[in-house]
């Protein structure tokens, strides 16, 4: 009886399990690739803002899609002569219109000129209108203990109104906003009387501040009338 069960537990048993190591085989490593360095582009905007050249800012490539190749060439010329050379010498010229005929060239010549045109043209009519701008700084009689500073005409020389009003609250530890005047305009009316104040940050050039002519900023008086 003891022998019937050893031999059927004998026929029941599992197959015996290979060992892992001579089953597997092991694969090479594959190397990590190689880091690759991202490419460096330059634009043409890396002039300074005080530079005489109202630059395109497009890759320095595609200048020539713009509305300011002249300047945007002149520019390069100045601070990058070598990529001046590879895209704008004798030989790089003449390798990119080499396939053009005559009356396309004109055409090309023709359209640059008119589209520059109309960007100076632009850019003269924007610096006068900014020149003529005033700005007006009001202090305004609430009552005869309290006053308010409201100050218009910010937004003409490309200053952010909401970034002013954040830097007029700051400076005095005070409530500023920026509101509607009677006229609908936009204006930072700045509680307490601090005109003195904010003249002399425009005069300064504080924070955002910047690009302020002093003369074009004017001081009135608003008294509340009895």
């Amino acid at each position: 009886m003891g022998r019937k069960n050893n031999q059927a537990k004998e026929a029941t048993a599992p197959p015996p399990v290979a060992s892992t190591s001579e089953s597997t085989t092991t694969e090479p490593a594959v190397p990590a690739p190689e880091p690759r360095s991202p490419v460096q582009a330059l634009y043409c905007s890396g002039a300074p803002a005080t530079s005489p050249y109202p630059l395109c800012t497009f890759p320095v490539e595609y200048c020539e899609f713009g509305s300011s190749i002249t300047k945007c060439k002149e520019w390069l010329k100045e601070t990058n002569p070598a990529l001046f050379d590879k895209y704008y010498s004798q030989d790089a010229l003449q390798a990119k219109i080499g396939t053009m005929s005559l009356e396309a060239q004109s055409k090309l010549e023709k359209e640059t000129a008119e589209k520059e045109a109309k960007a100076d043209a632009k850019a003269d009519a924007a610096l006068k209108k900014k020149l003529a701008s005033q700005i007006t700084i009001k202090r305004i009689e609430r009552n005869k203990r309290k006053h308010v500073t409201s100050i218009h005409g910010l937004e003409a020389f490309g200053i952010d109104l909401k970034k002013a009003s954040k830097q007029f609250s700051s400076k005095f530890a005070t409530g500023a906003s920026v509101t509607k005047n009677p006229q609908g305009q936009e204006e930072i009316v700045v509680q307490g009387d601090v005109g003195d104040e904010v003249l002399e940050m425009i005069e300064n050039q504080v924070g955002v501040l910047k690009g302020i002519p002093p003369d074009n900023v004017e001081m009135v008086e608003d008294k509340k009338k009895n």
